[in-house]
């Protein structure tokens, strides 16, 4: 817990820190990577280059340093750190590391402004938000090695089955190689996975793209070129290789209770949390729209298996199709982008919760056409693929 005069000395600097907080996280990650070479695998460098990360990193802190006096909120906020760390099982002796490259970032943006007690204050409260977020994990990691089919840390799994979805996509099925059952997961929620890439291990986090089954997990990947593991499940694994998987998390979940309708809303491989979510929403009885859009039929994944839930459930689901590149496929609904009046046109009756993910604009759009149609925040939910930020930073 920190003293009154190191509250007071954060109340003071945090201005001075948060103007300077993206230059001072831009220096973090080179310096603990420098330092400590073993937890470069944990990050991906892609987000490194673009400054996703460093703008995920600001972003905690800035966030923690506001709400520290509300728990309650504090924690609800950093639920999303929580099951990013979860999925890349983060453990307690790394948050020293973090501490360490922090503070010495600090020190070298800011200069002789880091007095002695400055440094005391800072790091006081970098020591508190750890042990908090050391206490939230590890109370998740208990929970899903109680869980039956749970286990902690990494899971040796097996490929067994590859399916290509689309052009750009394909679906890769994993089972347990001890051969026992696997916990089920919340419907939308992620699971970290770690491979081996030129000798070296490499982890992600990918969107479990199939309802629970206590078998197997199925995750749905698309081939970026510019991405390494994504070109490694394309281009290198076949059936049999083995997989590492660390347990599953992410809060683009439904509400345990209710009857609300829901809105599914997707661009790309954006679809992929959606499948398990839409599943769960027709056997709780809800009524959906699914609403998706792709560049066009050939980037169409799953349309197959939407299409024969809608048969399946005629009076609960309506399915919407967007092609952004004009065609004559039957398939299609409209052709072009999100709009407004496409939102307004589709947009269910009866306090709806509005789901989507897609890429960075496709979500920027879609939120602040919700948010026009009087959605409100609390019924607009999303999720990014890779580090979390404000939807307005595009």
């Amino acid at each position: 817990m920190l003293t009154k005069e190191q509250e007071r000395v954060i109340e003071a600097t945090a201005p001075v820190v948060a103007e300077h907080l993206n230059t001072i996280t831009q220096r973090f990650y080179p310096l603990m990577f420098e330092r400590y070479p073993e937890v470069k695998p944990l990050f991906n460098q892609a987000h490194q280059v673009n400054g996703g990360q460093p703008r995920a990193l600001a972003g905690s802190v800035l966030a923690y340093v506001q709400l520290r006096q509300e728990p309650a909120r504090a924690r609800q906020v950093l639920e999303t750190v929580v099951n990013k760390h979860v999925s890349l099982n983060i453990q307690p002796y790394q948050y020293p590391i973090v501490g360490e490259c922090l503070m010495a970032a600090i020190g070298e943006v800011l200069g002789d402004a880091v007095t002695d007690e400055v440094a005391d204050a800072w790091g006081a409260l970098y020591e508190e938000l750890a042990a908090l977020l050391i206490d939230l994990e590890s109370q998740r990691y208990q929970e899903f090695a109680d869980a039956p089919g749970g286990w902690r840390g990494t899971r040796p799994f097996r490929l067994v089955e590859t399916r290509q979805e689309s052009a750009v996509i394909r679906s890769f099925v994993l089972e347990p190689e001890d051969g026992g059952p696997v916990a089920d997961f919340q419907p939308g929620q992620f699971i970290g996975v770690r491979v081996m890439i030129d000798g070296e291990p490499v982890y992600r986090h990918y969107s479990l793209s199939a309802y629970p089954n206590g078998r197997s997990y199925r995750i749905s990947i698309k081939r970026e070129d510019d991405g390494v593991v994504s070109r490694h499940f394309h281009d290198v694994l076949t059936v049999g290789d083995r997989i590492d998987l660390l347990p599953p998390a992410g809060d683009l979940t439904l509400p345990e209770e209710g009857h609300e309708p829901v809105m599914l809303l997707s661009g790309g491989v954006g679809q992929t949390p959606m499948l398990p979510i839409l599943r769960e929403a027709l056997e709780q009885g809800r009524q959906v729209v699914y609403l998706h859009a792709a560049l066009d039929r050939d980037h169409h994944a799953f349309g197959d298996h939407v299409d024969t839930l809608a048969r399946d459930f005629p009076q609960q689901l309506q399915v919407v199709t967007l092609y952004e590149k004009a065609t004559d496929d039957t398939r299609v609904d409209h052709v072009g982008r999100v709009n407004r009046e496409l939102l307004a046109r589709y947009l269910p009756e009866g306090d709806p919760h509005c789901y989507f993910v897609g890429p960075q604009g496709f979500m920027v759009a879609v939120d602040q056409y919700l948010a026009a149609l009087g959605v409100p925040e609390s019924h607009r939910h999303f999720e990014h693929f890779g580090p979390s930020r404000a939807l307005e930073a595009a």
